[in-house]
């Protein structure tokens, strides 16, 4: 994991809630915000993870519940 994401996650207290993702979600994520090239992206991509971590029902924009499969 980047050290920029870990620290995001640190700081805003989501480890947790993003270590109780899925194995495919944090690995998307990661994916996701390391293919930006451009800082601004990478900084957006990894504010929306953060928010999206924190709503707890949102995975890259969609709905998602924990225990749904896909």
């Amino acid at each position: 994991m980047p050290l920029e994401v870990e620290s995001a996650l640190i700081e805003s207290g989501l480890t947790e809630a993003y270590r109780a993702r899925p194995d495919y979600q944090r690995n998307d994520y990661l994916g996701w915000i390391n293919r930006a090239k451009r800082a601004e992206t990478k900084e957006r991509r990894l504010q929306q993870m953060l928010s999206e971590l924190e709503q707890g029902d949102v995975y890259m924009k969609m709905d998602w519940r924990p225990g749904r499969s896909g």
